[in-house]
């Protein structure tokens, strides 16, 4: 067991040196959608590493005509259990390491992971990517053996997650500040996701597009000073990560909430898909 606060982002070099402890569970979510899926898993890994596809797995349940929602516990538990990850293990996610949106699998998976209760995992910086850009460190190759446990007993954190309730709530009040992470062409309501029933943002909300965090070329978060630059202008306080389906809101999330450290950050996993649903919740867009 750590004695240490684990969480955030870890280096390629410190996950090596930790590559032999007992307490430490590996797991690879490379999908079919981002990253080659199983077959690349089994083509090269981290030693150890246990595969989990983000997408075929179910980190993320279809509710209504909202895809993007927290599923129920019970599968989280028995889902979390299969990777062998027990209260007391560190946990490294592993993205592929090409894109902000596979790093946002990861944010979104690391989310989940702390809002069931389990209290310290990290990212992997850069993905296996960088694992595997080094020649000198050790890659693995086969299926994954996943190391079987007990379902994890989940504590919910639900401090962590906004509801379309709550989100309505903070909308109206202006006591927590609502923080849009798709690109322009959304906030603005020039389109919107399929299973969105119109186009446009939350009241009140402000526009930081996820994108903007990611840098393509290292396949890594931005620099600090660059992350600052973009969310420094999100007011201090109480705030809500949304989206379309709570997917790309989980890595403004995530650098908020746990490289910022910034208290109270929520993610609405139903985001904009769930939103509008419903005809008396309100939706705005920018004049043209």
């Amino acid at each position: 067991m750590s004695d240490t606060v684990f969480s955030g982002l870890i280096s390629p070099e410190a996950l090596q040196a930790r590559l032999d402890d007992s307490h430490l569970v590996v797991v690879d979510i490379r999908s079919s959608v981002d990253g080659g899926g199983k077959a690349a898993y089994e083509a090269g890994h981290v030693p150890g590493a246990v595969h989990s596809d983000y997408v075929a797995d179910g980190w993320r349940a279809k509710v209504g005509n909202a895809p993007g929602l927290l599923p129920p516990l019970d599968h989280l538990a028995a889902l979390v259990g299969r990777l062998g990850i027990k209260p007391h293990d560190d946990v490294v996610i592993v993205p592929a390491g090409v894109s902000a949106t596979d790093f946002a699998a990861a944010a979104r998976v690391y989310w989940t992971l702390k809002t069931i209760g389990h209290g310290q995992q990290a990212i992997l910086d850069g993905g296996f990517k960088a694992w595997s850009a080094d020649p000198s460190r050790p890659v693995e190759a086969g299926p994954s053996a996943p190391r079987s446990s007990d379902p994890y007993p989940v504590v919910m954190q639900q401090r962590l997650r906004s509801t379309s309730d709550a989100t309505l709530v903070a909308s109206r009040s202006k006591l927590a500040t609502l923080v849009d992470a798709r690109s322009a062409s959304y906030f603005e309501g020039r389109e919107k996701a399929p299973e969105a029933t119109r186009a446009g943002h939350i009241p009140g909300a402000v526009s930081r597009d996820y994108a903007e965090a990611f840098d393509p070329a290292t396949g890594r978060l931005k620099p600090p000073g660059a992350l600052s630059a973009l969310f420094d202008a999100v007011p201090r306080g109480p705030a809500i990560s949304y989206c379309n389906t709570g997917h790309t809101a989980a890595l403004n999330w995530f650098v908020m909430s746990e490289l910022f450290g910034r208290d109270e950050v929520a993610l609405y996993d139903g985001s904009m898909t769930d939103w509008t649903q419903d005809p008396e919740r309100p939706v705005a867009t920018v004049a043209a």
